[in-house]
C-alpha cells in the first residue's frame, strides 16, 4: 500500500492543495500511539494451542474471525468482545464438549491483555507535544470505555489532548460531529492512524484530511483499499514525519 508520493515525504509543491488552515488534529489510539494488535495475536496463538486437538489451527483462525465478525454489533471492539468470541468458537468446534479448565484459560488470558502495560510507539509522545501547542488535538479511539481510559491513563499522554473522544465505531458521520465539536469542521481538520478502514478513509469522506500510518499486521476486519488517487490521503512511514506534513499543508 502507498501513497503517490511515497512513504516519507509531503507532496511536491505544485501538487499542494490550497485550503483553510487546520485547526483539529485527530490521533488513533491502538497502534498509532502505543501496541495493541500484537497482544490479540498473542493471545490467539494461545487459544489455538488451547484446542489444537479439537479443529485444524488455519480452520480455527477463520471459525474465530466469523464469530469476531457476528459479535461487533453486539459487543462491540476490544478486550471482552474478542474474549467472548473466542469462548464461543470454543463451545462450537468442541460441540459443546470444551473443558471449563480451557474456558477459564481463555478468561485469564483476557485479564492478561486488559492489564497489559502500555508501551508507546517511537516518536508518539514527541509529535503529540509538538502538534499540542498549536492546534487542538484530540485523541478519537473505539473499544470498551473502561479498557481505552485506563490505557490512555497509563500512557501518561492524557494531559497533552484537548479532549479524548471514545466511540462504538468510526463512521464519516461520527468524524463530522467530533471535528464540529472540537474545531471548525472536519474541513478543516485531520486524522492520522494505522487503519485505512477507520482512521483515515471515513475522515477524508467527511471532508477532512486522512493520514496512514502502517503500523505490524491490521486485524482482517480493518482491512481497506487506500484511496490513493484522494487529494487529502498522505502515506507516512511513522509519527514523526507528521508535523511537516501538516506544516506543508498549512503552507508554513
Amino acid at each position: 500500500m502507498g501513497s503517490r508520493k511515497g512513504a516519507n515525504a509531503p507532496p511536491a509543491p505544485e501538487d499542494r492543495i490550497i485550503a483553510a488552515t487546520l485547526t483539529t488534529i485527530g490521533f488513533d489510539a491502538d497502534d498509532t500511539l502505543w501496541h495493541n494488535e500484537r497482544y490479540f495475536r498473542f493471545t490467539q496463538e494461545r487459544f489455538r494451542d488451547l484446542l489444537r486437538d479439537h479443529a485444524d489451527p488455519d480452520h480455527l483462525s477463520e471459525r474465530l474471525l466469523d464469530a469476531e465478525r457476528r459479535n461487533l454489533g453486539r459487543y462491540g471492539f476490544g478486550v471482552k468482545g474478542f474474549v467472548l468470541s473466542m469462548i464461543e468458537t470454543a463451545i462450537e468446534v468442541t460441540e459443546g464438549r470444551v473443558p471449563a479448565s480451557v474456558i477459564a484459560e481463555l478468561m485469564e488470558a483476557g485479564r492478561e491483555m486488559l492489564d497489559h502495560p502500555i508501551e508507546l510507539l517511537p516518536g508518539a509522545r514527541e509529535t503529540v507535544e509538538t502538534l499540542a501547542g498549536s492546534y487542538r488535538v484530540v485523541m478519537i479511539t473505539k473499544g470498551d470505555l473502561l479498557h481505552q481510559e485506563r490505557k490512555l491513563a497509563q500512557s501518561g499522554l492524557g494531559d497533552l489532548f484537548d479532549a479524548v473522544e471514545i466511540v462504538s465505531d468510526k463512521t464519516c458521520e461520527i468524524y463530522a460531529r467530533v471535528f464540529n465539536r472540537h474545531g471548525a469542521g472536519a474541513e478543516r481538520a485531520l486524522m492520522v492512524g494505522n487503519s485505512l478502514r477507520s482512521d483515515v478513509i471515513p475522515p477524508i469522506m467527511a471532508g477532512g484530511w486522512g493520514v496512514h500510518v502502517p503500523h505490524g499486521e491490521p486485524w482482517a476486519l480493518e482491512h481497506a483499499e487506500p484511496p490513493s488517487t484522494h487529494a487529502r490521503f498522505r502515506r507516512l512511514a511513522n509519527l514523526t514525519y507528521l508535523p511537516d506534513l501538516i506544516a506543508w499543508i498549512d503552507g508554513s
